[in-house]
């Protein structure tokens, strides 16, 4: 078996077609969810294959891989464009799930937000999805998914690929490239005006929450978070607030 990186988990593992990953609380969850989409026509996601001894099965996502710092192919504007366009379809398709089970009996890695206006996929970032050529065709890792705005995932996903990042492996070209990045994203998504205005508040809220949740896990006792922690990649996304806040007014004005 091949072992794959990535993701909040290891012991992921790919076998011929499938990934097997370990079950997780939330596992139920977002298999019915898996399901649904499939169910639905959204294919470019994992499908489920079922259950292995304490792990859990799915379909292999075909395509190229990337992760930071971003160049080639995962760089260029039309993965931006197809990323925002599957994660606007991801949205609009995972809308029916919400009408068709009770939220209050289901479980979810990230806490639910309101209003649930979708099942936000909660990390839809250049590491998590598959690209054809320079076409995003598939998305996957599914744990962080849980109900939310939509600009909740938005504005995470525009953090990620703009990148609004300052670390020097994660950053990519200027404040105006990343501005310009960001409101290709915006417009490919077909986001409102007025969820533009709010989202540099909502990318700092978005990070704020991601700090708070990194350093409750690592004090359960969470091996790999308690890494990351020592590792000091809480500090690298508290640095990426600060950026934020910096440039909110030139970043509001340049996708608006």
């Amino acid at each position: 078996m091949e072992t794959l990186s990535g993701g909040r988990s290891t012991g992921i593992y790919r076998q011929g077609e499938t990934v097997v990953r370990p079950i997780q609380e939330w596992s139920a969850t977002v298999h019915r969810l898996l399901r649904y989409l499939h169910q639905q026509g959204f294919h470019a996601c994992p499908e489920v294959i079922g259950m292995d001894t304490g792990s859990e099965v799915l379909s292999f996502v075909e395509g190229d891989t990337y992760n930071y710092p971003l160049e080639g192919a995962i760089a260029s504007e039309e993965a931006l464009i197809s990323a925002a366009r599957l994660l606007r379809q991801l949205h609009d398709v995972s809308q029916g799930f919400l009408n068709n089970v009770n939220l209050a009996e289901t479980v979810w890695m990230l806490p639910a937000r309101e209003p649930a206006e979708v099942i936000c996929h909660g990390d839809f970032t250049p590491y998590n999805v598959a690209l054809s050529g320079n076409e995003v065709v598939g998305v996957f890792d599914f744990d962080t998914a849980h109900p939310a705005p939509r600009l909740w995932d938005i504005a995470y996903s525009v953090y990620c690929w703009s990148p609004f990042k300052t670390d020097p492996i994660d950053k990519m070209g200027t404040l105006n490239t990343q501005i310009a990045r960001a409101r290709l994203f915006c417009d490919s998504y077909c986001v409102s005006n007025s969820d533009r205005q709010k989202l540099v508040t909502e990318m700092i809220t978005r990070l704020q929450s991601l700090v708070t949740f990194m350093l409750a896990q690592a004090d359960t006792g969470d091996e790999q978070f308690a890494q990351h922690i020592a590792e000091g990649h809480h500090a690298g996304y508290l640095a990426d607030i600060d950026y934020l806040s910096l440039n909110e007014n030139k970043i509001i004005e340049g996708i608006c």
